[in-house]
C-alpha cells in the first residue's frame, strides 16, 4: 500500500514595507513619476551601499556628484535658464525620495537647489538668472545660503548684523554666518546683509574663491546631517560689484518668499526621513527572531508599526496639499509653517519609535535607523524652530502677532 505525502506547506512571503500606503505618487503625471524613479534607484544603488560610512566620518561623497549631474533634476520646480523644470510636487517627491534615504544628501539638494538657485530665480535681474542659473541647473556651480548668524537665528528678519555699505558701483559686506550648509566648498553664496543706508535686508551673490576677505571654517563634531558641510563664513570688507546684488530684493519680505517655499520643501524631507526609519525598522522586525518568531508578529511592535505608518501617511497627505497650493500660488506663511512644523514633530516621533525597535541595535550605524534618529533633530530645527512655525500659524488664525 502506497505511502500518503504529505506536502510541505511554503511560508507566505512577507511584504514589502510600501510607505505610499494612499498611492499619492499615483497623482504625479507618468513622465513625472519616471523621474522620482529614477532619484529612488540612484540613491538605491549609489548612494545606500555607501552613506553610513561617509555620515560616520563626517565627509561628503564628492564621488556622487558626476551621478547627480546625469540625473538632470538641477532647477526642478523651476522653468527655463536651462532648469529641469517639472511640477511642484516632483520637486517636493525628489526632495522626499532623497531623505528617504540620507537626509544629508536631500539637504545638500535643497540648499543648492532651492534656497541658492531659488533666491536667484525669485529675486535675480534677468542678466543674473541667464548668467548663474545654467551652470547651477548643470551643477556646475554649488550654491549655498547664507542667512543664519552665530548670534542670530530665529530673530534674522530685523536682527541682521550682517552689513552692507555701497560705495558707488561696489557693496562692502562684514559679518557672520554660522550654519550654512554645503559653504566650505561650494562656488557661490548667497549672502543676506542689513544695507545701512536704509536698514533693509538685501540679497548679494558671492563668488566665494575670487572674494578677498571672504573664508569658511568648516563645523565639526555635529551629531546630525553629518553628511552635509556646514560652515562659518567670515567676511571682513568682502568687496561685492552691484551687479552681483539680486536687483529684485529690497526688503526681508523678499528673502521669506525664498524661505516659504523651502520651509514646506523641508517638510518633504522630514516626511521622508521618517519614511526611510519606518522602512528600517519594519524589515529589522520582519527578520529579527525573538522567542522563535519574528518580533514583528507581537502586538506591541505592531500597534507602533501603525502609529509610524499613519504619521507618514498624514505628512504626505499635507505635502502634497502643500504643493497644490504652491502650484497655484495660494501657498501662504503660515501654510508652509504649518506643514514643516507637523511634519518634523511627527518625524521626531517615528524615527523615536524606529530606534525603539530595534533595541541596542538602535544605536549602531550599520542599522541606519541611528542615523534618521539623529537627522531628524537638524530637521526639526532648521528654516524656523517649531515654536517659531507654530507662532506664525498663531498670528495668521487669531490676527494677532505674539511676536516680541
Amino acid at each position: 500500500m502506497a505511502t500518503e505525502r504529505k506536502e510541505t506547506k511554503q511560508p507566505k512571503p512577507l511584504p514589502a514595507p510600501n510607505v505610499d500606503f494612499y498611492e499619492l505618487s499615483e497623482t504625479l503625471p507618468a513622465e513625472e513619476r519616471e523621474v522620482v524613479k529614477q532619484v529612488r534607484e540612484f540613491m538605491q544603488s549609489k548612494v545606500a551601499p555607501i552613506i553610513t560610512k561617509y555620515w560616520v566620518d563626517d565627509a561628503f561623497p564628492f564621488e556622487l556628484l558626476p551621478a547627480i549631474k546625469e540625473l538632470n533634476i538641477g532647477g526642478v520646480g523651476m522653468e527655463g535658464y536651462g532648469c529641469r523644470g517639472g511640477s511642484e510636487l516632483l520637486f517636493g517627491l525628489v526632495a522626499m525620495e532623497m531623505s528617504r534615504f540620507d537626509s544629508s544628501i536631500a539637504t545638500f539638494f535643497g540648499v543648492h537647489n532651492g534656497l541658492a538657485m531659488g533666491s536667484i530665480y525669485l529675486g535675480g535681474s534677468e542678466e543674473q538668472k541667464q548668467k548663474w542659473l545654467p551652470p547651477m541647473a548643470r551643477w556646475e556651480k554649488i550654491g549655498c545660503f547664507g542667512l543664519t548668524e552665530p548670534l542670530v537665528g530665529s530673530g534674522a528678519s530685523g536682527g541682521l548684523t550682517t552689513t552692507a555699505k555701497r560705495e558707488g558701483d561696489t557693496w562692502i559686506i562684514n559679518g557672520q554666518k554660522k550654519w550654512i550648509g554645503n559653504s566650505p566648498w561650494c562656488d557661490i553664496s548667497i549672502i543676506w546683509a542689513r544695507d545701512v543706508a536704509d536698514n533693509q535686508v538685501k540679497g548679494f551673490i558671492v563668488e566665494n574663491k575670487n572674494t578677498p576677505g571672504f573664508s569658511v571654517e568648516k563645523i565639526q563634531n555635529k551629531i546630525a546631517l553629518k553628511v552635509v558641510q556646514n560652515g562659518l563664513i567670515t567676511m571682513d570688507n568682502c568687496r561685492i560689484p552691484e551687479e552681483n546684488r539680486l536687483q529684485g530684493d529690497t526688503s526681508f519680505r523678499d528673502t521669506a518668499r525664498v524661505l516659504r517655499m523651502t520651509r514646506y520643501l523641508v517638510a518633504w524631507e522630514a516626511t521622508g526621513c521618517a519614511m526611510g526609519a519606518y522602512e528600517n525598522a519594519l524589515k529589522y522586525c520582519q527578520e529579527r527572531l525573538q522567542f522563535g518568531k519574528p518580533i514583528g508578529s507581537f502586538q506591541l511592535v505592531q500597534d507602533l508599526l501603525a502609529k509610524m505608518l499613519a504619521n507618514i501617511t498624514a505628512s504626505q497627505c499635507m505635502v502634497v496639499r502643500t504643493a497644490q497650493l504652491q502650484a497655484e500660488g495660494k501657498l501662504s506663511d503660515a501654510h508652509a509653517a504649518l506643514a514643516k512644523a507637523f511634519t518634523t514633530a511627527k518625524c521626531r516621533e517615528t524615527v523615536a519609535w524606529a530606534r525603539e525597535l530595534l533595541g541596542g541595535n538602535g544605536i549602531a550605524a550599520e542599522y541606519n535607523v541611528g542615523r534618521f534618529f539623529n537627522d531628524s533633530e537638524a530637521l526639526y530645527s532648521y528654516e524656523g524652530t517649531y515654536q517659531m512655525q507654530n507662532l506664525i500659524v498663531g498670528k495668521a488664525v487669531t490676527g494677532l502677532s505674539a511676536f516680541i
